[in-house]
């Protein structure tokens, strides 16, 4: 769903109107929610939501009651999910508590391990009594289908009572607090005046106008109850394809918000996009098509284009992504690395990005169960809570969808420690710049969302004494042919047939060492270093003599 802002720059009288305008509807939309709560969780033929719409319509009017009860019904939906969420982190902490707790202090029972003492585990012990006293709290909420929901956010709730550690006064908490419980969102509509009647934006002058509620109707003062804003919007952001969509009258939704700390009035523009069917990764090969893999870390992004034979090309890239400071503010950075990601594979014609599928929701659940104590678990678990992973991933695949590319999420199982293992020496050996681990998980990462097996094939060549550079791929070679054929495909150390002679014919190189000599034949002496035979993942070619 695109999105697109713009600040509307009115005068007192239209934030007067706004602000009563969205209080009105705040109040009637929380009064329906707190009605679909009650209803519980039924089928969505029994929810009432004819009834409900009916009942809000003469309180405002028939688009503004179908967009609250369909705000509504998605809160409600949306918390349920989130108790299902906590109700299975609850179990996972709880069942890896008990499984320690089973076990005596300092001692280890297969792959559980007990606690350190006996005040640990007393600690432990509690603990386990107040997960369990959470958990049959959530199970309750989920039986009765009734979920707390907090209209302008629990944690701005919960401030109410700090304001000294939050840095507010009274005055600064209220107006926040009024604003998050604002509702002035209307849903689009097709076939509508410029996609939306209830908020229209003329897209030749830019004026918005506003469909005042029944009671608020004598404030009007526009035609048929609507309320013009002494301001206009551009949208300079896309807005190729906003216009494309009010020319011809399709559904674009609208909010409005208001931004107390710098007291400011925005316009939001956002609409739906058509499904496409994604291509496979062996789609992906078959049309010749690269890959960008990329490896997150807490504080950079390391990339490597891979060609369709999952080769990487060109020199491994690095995007740094610092993370700090207010909310705003780090979201703008993720969001300018992501453009950074994006620009890379736009510029080397890469199809794709591919990301590790990465969740710490385990993880964050049992918190030092799982990721270790003392020191170097506390380091380890501030590392996890500043990655952000899922944010990255919902970022990454808005904007790539409106660039063109496909992004591909994987498996993360292993991509560091393989790719450490079987592709850094080969990038390190092709490449000018520093290359890290982490660019070696790239390419990984990237040949799993290609569909190539991570482990190199065997037949690369290893690098040549004499002739030097070698490329870090292979992974297109022929076959090795069985042990003793003097006939191998071209590569690089190979000698040149015709115009030059060989003292022998053990000169020639061998994809694998020539049998054993029988007691009597001359000793075989190896001049050039190569790989053992049993290396599967980088069998090389070896130079003999006699």
């Amino acid at each position: 769903m695109p999105g697109l802002r713009d600040r509307l720059r009115g005068d007192v009288a239209d934030e007067k109107v706004l602000t009563l305008v969205g209080q009105h509807l705040g109040r009637h939309q929380r009064a329906d929610l707190a009605e679909r709560v009650a209803i519980g969780l039924v089928p969505v033929k029994d929810n009432r939501r004819a009834e409900r719409k009916k009942r809000l319509t003469g309180v405002s009017s028939s688009r503004w009651a179908g967009a609250m009860t369909r705000a509504g019904d998605d809160q409600y939906q949306l918390s349920m999910r989130c108790l299902y969420d906590e109700r299975a982190g609850l179990r996972r902490a709880i069942t890896k508590i008990a499984r320690r707790l089973g076990v005596p202090c300092g001692q280890r029972k297969g792959s559980a391990r007990g606690y350190q003492d006996r005040g640990e585990r007393f600690q432990k012990q509690r603990r386990l009594q107040a997960l369990k006293t959470r958990l049959a709290v959530v199970e309750q909420r989920i039986a009765e289908g009734r979920p707390s929901v907090v209209v302008g956010g629990r944690r701005l709730a919960k401030m109410r009572h700090h304001l000294a550690d939050a840095g507010l006064t009274a005055k600064g908490w209220r107006e926040r607090w009024e604003a998050a419980r604002l509702f002035l969102t209307a849903d689009g509509e097709s076939g509508a005046p410029h996609g939306n009647y209830t908020i229209t934006v003329d897209p030749t002058d830019g004026s918005v106008t506003i469909l005042l509620p029944e009671p608020l109707r004598h404030m009007a003062n526009a035609p048929r109850g609507r309320y013009r804003l002494a301001c206009t919007v551009t949208f300079h952001h896309r807005r190729e394809e906003w216009l494309d969509r009010v020319t011809a009258n399709q559904s674009v939704r609208y909010d409005i918000v208001r931004d107390p700390v710098r007291g400011r009035w925005y316009l939001d523009a956002s609409w739906s996009v058509a499904k496409t069917v994604l291509p496979s990764p062996q789609e992906i090969r078959a049309a010749g098509g690269r890959m960008l893999g990329v490896d997150l870390n807490a504080d950079h992004l390391a990339a490597c284009v891979l060609d369709p034979h999952g080769n990487p090309v060109g020199e491994p890239l690095t995007v740094s992504l610092e993370l700090t400071g207010e909310a705003s503010r780090r979201d703008g950075r993720l969001r300018a690395a992501v453009t950074s990601l994006i620009k890379i594979a736009r510029a080397h014609g890469c199809m794709g990005i591919v990301v590790e599928n990465l969740g710490f929701t385990d993880a964050r659940q049992t918190g030092r169960e799982t990721m270790g104590r003392g020191r170097r678990g506390k380091a380890f678990r501030r590392t996890v809570a500043g990655i952000p992973t899922a944010r990255f991933r919902e970022r990454l695949r808005g904007m790539a969808c409106h660039r063109g590319l496909v992004v591909v999420a994987v498996d993360p199982a292993y991509t560091s420690r393989w790719g450490a293992q079987h592709w850094r020496a080969p990038l390190d050996d092709q490449s000018k710049t520093m290359v890290t681990g982490h660019h070696a998980a790239a390419v990984a990462i990237g040949r799993r969302g290609l569909g190539q097996r991570i482990r190199r094939r065997p037949g690369v060549t290893a690098p040549d004494r004499r002739i030097g550079q070698r490329r870090a791929t292979g992974q297109t070679a022929s076959a090795p042919r069985p042990c003793g054929t003097t006939s191998p495909p071209r590569t690089t150390g190979t000698p040149h047939k015709g115009g030059k002679t060989c003292r022998s014919r053990s000169d020639q190189l061998v994809l694998f060492p020539a049998p054993k000599t029988v007691r009597g034949a001359p000793r075989v002496r190896r001049l050039t270093p190569g790989p053992e035979c049993a290396d599967s993942a980088n069998t090389g070619q070896q130079r003999q003599e006699r």
